[in-house]
């Protein structure tokens, strides 16, 4: 399986906790909310890693690997805070569309960080998802 079926049922998976986390964020503090769903990913993320990790990975990762793992991971959390947030205070139809603003955000990163081309085609994609959003959050 390639990169593009991985990324539609992240796609997928993704529509689904929009829907299911404005649902379960109803008359529960958002940070609280927050706080159980990373939970739950925290420990089906370890089984899944210590299903299918060769013994001694762990060992084998290196500072670097350590700290940009650990950045992300304040990355998320951040996101996910302010994301359960926008859910409890706004409609799922119109905070999802503001939240995959992160698509324009990842072109721009990682052509300053990780010295991807910023192409023709990459440059209209981006600006149809940045409208798209806008016309999606403003009806």
């Amino acid at each position: 399986m390639n990169w593009v079926y991985w990324s539609l049922l992240s796609a997928a998976f993704a529509g689904a906790t929009a829907i299911l986390a404005k649902i379960g964020v109803t008359g529960v503090d958002s940070n609280l909310a927050t706080a159980i769903r990373t939970g739950v990913i925290l420990v089906f993320s370890w089984a899944i890693a210590y299903a299918t990790s060769q013994p001694g990975s762990l060992r084998a990762l290196t500072p670097k690997t350590w700290l940009f793992l650990v950045l992300s991971g304040l990355a998320t959390g951040l996101s996910w805070l302010c994301y359960f947030r926008a859910l409890q205070l706004g409609e799922a139809s119109r905070v999802a569309p503001i939240d995959k603003l992160s698509v324009a955000f990842v072109i721009i990163l990682a052509a300053t960080f990780l010295g991807e081309r910023i192409t023709l085609m990459r440059s209209a994609g981006g600006l149809l998802i940045v409208a798209g959003a806008i016309i999606l959050a403003i009806e």
